[in-house]
């Protein structure tokens, strides 16, 4: 299998560097690197033309729309490997990383995803913690991530990140990532979206978390500045995962979400025993995370509202609008699989 590495970059050209370098090391070469970068970012243009390549099958696409959305639709237009794998220019994948990857695509055809773990450092530390639980859409609308901490076997999940995730070219087809989402660079939850369209099409993810990359998480250049608190940044979140959720729940698990939204919430997004529950530390912080995550569930709502159902996606048995496609009920397959034991 051929493979594509999308890399989407901004400003961060020594973070770039030590991602090109490891997928320099592959233990499976890799066959097409695309790096997106904005017009106006000539760091990033002048470290390229700097940077040795030693072979690596490097091309660059150029792309004036801010935001990582944009960067990633830019690129996939260029794509040429059976598998596109997309990592962040701050990671660096691990030398077998392509290698394992191939593996799971060629040993179960109705793969459509997979992703693994990515081990964020910070300076000299690891998050080295364990999580059992990891991609997982519950079924009141409560998201688990947990991404970076996930250990044990390869299994099947719902949602995978945007650090660390690969597909099967054949199951995105001319699926492109939502514009809708929110954002003038992370746009958080834009990787959700796109996973769950395509299980819903049919195809399955999976989480291996020997398929590894190491993280270093750099400074973005937009409103989303990771841990702090930023109350646009914050609404626009909140307005992704709405909508995201709002499009692929049934219209039941609809209604239970959004008064579990609004009632309870997580402690990245609030409701108001969430609110209740942080307001003797936070005061008024709690307040201004409450106030913007109901306005960013609000946002989400109208969103849905007048964009509607309207994505096509590749099925397994031809194309189909997501919103019509069934997905896959597949615990017993992945036990067949994936035996305990298995790599």
């Amino acid at each position: 299998m051929k493979n594509t590495v999308l890399i989407p970059t901004y400003r961060r050209p020594l973070d770039l560097s030590r991602c090109l370098s490891a997928l320099q090391a592959q233990t499976k070469p890799v066959d097409q690197v695309i790096v997106v970068v904005r017009d106006t970012d000539t760091q990033t243009w002048q470290f390229l033309q700097e940077f040795p390549l030693n072979n690596l099958p490097l091309q660059t696409v150029t792309v004036a729309i801010p935001g990582v959305v944009a960067a990633l639709n830019a690129g996939l237009g260029a794509v040429e490997g059976d598998v596109l794998s997309i990592t962040d220019d701050d990671a660096a994948p691990h030398p077998d990383w392509l290698e394992r990857i191939n593996a799971h695509f060629l040993a179960n055809s109705q793969i459509g995803g997979i992703g693994g773990r990515d081990w964020i450092h910070h300076g000299d530390k690891i998050e080295d913690e364990s999580r059992a639980v990891v991609g997982q859409l519950q079924w009141f609308g409560r998201i688990i991530g947990n991404h970076h901490l996930g250990v044990g076997q390869p299994r099947f999940v719902d949602v995978l990140k945007g650090v660390n995730m690969s597909f099967r070219t054949q199951a995105i087809a001319n699926l492109r990532f939502d514009e809708r989402m929110r954002g003038t660079g992370a746009q958080v939850h834009f990787e959700m979206a796109f996973t769950l369209t395509l299980k819903r099409a049919g195809w399955q993810m999976i989480y291996d978390p020997q398929v590894a990359v190491d993280h270093y998480p750099a400074q973005r250049f937009d409103e989303d500045q990771r841990n702090n608190f930023n109350a646009i940044a914050q609404i626009n979140l909140v307005h992704n995962e709405t909508l995201v959720l709002l499009e692929h729940l049934s219209p039941l698990r609809r209604l239970i979400f959004l008064v579990w939204a609004i009632l309870v919430g997580t402690r990245d997004c609030f409701g108001l025993i969430q609110w209740l529950r942080f307001f003797l530390n936070q005061g008024r912080l709690a307040t201004r995370k409450l106030f913007a995550s109901w306005r960013g569930r609000w946002q989400g709502w109208q969103t849905w509202q007048v964009t509607g159902d309207s994505l096509q996606v590749s099925h397994c048995g031809g194309q189909v609008p997501w919103h019509k496609a069934s997905g896959v009920s597949a615990a017993l397959a992945m036990q067949e699989r994936h035996p305990k034991g298995h790599r």
